[in-house]
């Protein structure tokens, strides 16, 4: 079971949109954390992370170099440093 502070909790309900723009999922930090428990969400310390979490996933990443990879819906700056990766 992940962990997740209330950095990535706020993080996640603030930016939601950006993976489900047509509805929010969730409305306060108890539902984000239960929602990204429940979506396996994990969180990565470095853009060199998410790279590695796509590739193993097997995920698409054609074209993209660099800190390009952070413009994927799935991927959330938390602000800190770290990123949140939720699958949609």
């Amino acid at each position: 079971m992940h962990e997740f502070d209330d950095a990535v909790l706020q993080c996640f309900l603030n930016n939601q949109g950006q993976l489900f723009p047509e509805d929010n999922v969730v409305s306060n930090l108890e539902e984000a954390e239960a929602f990204l428990e429940e979506s396996l969400a994990i969180v990565v310390n470095s853009i060199d992370e998410v790279w590695e979490f796509f590739e193993d996933e097997g995920l698409d990443v054609e074209g993209l170099q660099g800190d390009e990879i952070l413009e994927a819906d799935e991927v959330f700056d938390i602000g800190d440093g770290r990123y949140l990766i939720v699958e949609g």
